[in-house]
């Protein structure tokens, strides 16, 4: 069972990784400190399901991490 959950955590934490450094390609440094040109945008499309997919992840990782912990 530990295997099983160490190699689901791994993968998980890769394609989170992976996802997160997707998703950061349009925003510089300056945006995260309220620089720049603020203007609200909606996600669409293929950034949506990305953004989706993240909290997806996110919360099978913490899921994971828990079942680890108790195991």
């Amino acid at each position: 069972m530990e295997k099983i959950l160490i190699i689901t955590q791994v993968t998980i934490s890769i394609l989170l990784t992976l996802l997160i450094l997707i998703q950061g390609k349009d925003e510089g440094f300056s945006a995260s400190g309220g620089g720049g040109g603020s203007f609200q945008s909606t996600k669409r499309g293929p950034e949506k399901v990305i953004f989706i997919t993240t909290i997806i992840l996110a919360t099978l990782f913490l899921i994971n991490a828990l079942m680890f912990a108790f195991v």
